[in-house]
């Protein structure tokens, strides 16, 4: 008992060692794609680095420093009205980005072309973000002003942080081209779609809901021949009030067209819903 007892506490020591290597890592891939791409094309994309591309381009100020002015006092604000559920690795990732923004300053641009720089900027802030947040963590920032503002407004949250990167994009318009803004428009979706890439994985998943009057036929062909396992769903049709249970499904992309044809073949006449799982947790799939 008391081994397996350490061995729950290594393991536990391990993971939190790896929650804290990603967010450096994450705030490291950050800091590299603001001063590569993002800072030479003046591309403010939402959040505190667009806040600091703007103010370095209009008043010279070393956007390190601006970061850490805006994000240090956030994150003071969020802990004191908002509770210490931030915890230490939160204050990690809102002081190592912009050191990492600091140290990778004089990086040679790997781009002047602002859509290039709009494209990969996006793509390199959402690649470190998304490893920032599977470490359990965030790099701080306007995150947290949208928080403050959730709590005291009443705004949802998406409401928030639309409203603080839309005035930020804005800027950048006004400050420096409506272009400019329209590529800080396509920065800021390319690093949510990314963000959304990193949570999620590339293997996207199917869930099939299966109405049918062949109903062991083709759960043990579910079972049997594709090797998945298959719910049985108590359901009454809406128009006839009999009962008509549903056989639900999940499948990789990969054997997706096999269940269908496996449907065809047992009942052509099937009711087949097909739904998009972004992410499937348990045996046969992913581990949570």
């Amino acid at each position: 008992m008391k081994r397996k007892r350490d061995q729950l506490q290594t393991d536990s020591k391990w993971e939190i060692a790896l929650e804290y290597v990603n967010v450096l890592i994450g705030s490291a891939i950050i800091g590299l794609a603001f001063n590569v791409f993002l800072l030479p094309n003046q591309i403010a994309s939402g959040g505190v680095s667009g806040i600091s591309t703007i103010l370095h381009s209009v008043l010279g100020w070393e956007p390190a420093f601006v970061q850490w002015s805006f994000n240090i006092p956030l994150f003071i604000a969020g802990v004191v009205l908002l509770g210490k559920q931030f915890g230490v690795k939160t204050l990690v990732g809102t002081i190592f980005l912009p050191m990492f923004v600091l140290f990778t300053k004089n990086i040679h641009p790997w781009t002047h072309d602002a859509l290039l720089g709009a494209l990969f900027g996006g793509i390199g802030v959402g690649l470190g973000l998304g490893i920032v947040f599977r470490g359990r963590a965030s790099t701080g920032g306007t995150d947290l002003a949208a928080q403050i503002i959730n709590k005291y407004t009443g705004f949802t949250l998406g409401t928030c942080v639309i409203l603080i990167d839309g005035l930020i994009v804005i800027s950048a318009a006004i400050v420096f081209s409506i272009e400019k803004g329209l590529y800080a428009l396509i920065a800021l979706y390319v690093t949510s779609k990314t963000i959304d890439l990193v949570q999620v994985g590339f293997n996207r998943s199917k869930t099939a809901m299966i109405i049918t009057n062949k109903q062991e036929e083709i759960r043990e062909g579910i079972l049997n021949k594709i090797d998945r396992g298959v719910t049985k769903l108590s359901a009454y049709g809406g128009f006839t009030d009999h009962e008509r249970p549903v056989l639900m499904c999940v499948v990789d992309q990969t054997e997706f067209t096999k269940l269908k044809q496996l449907v065809k073949a047992l009942d052509p006449s099937a009711f087949v819903v097909v739904m998009d799982a972004a992410e499937v947790l348990g045996e046969g799939f992913k581990r949570a």
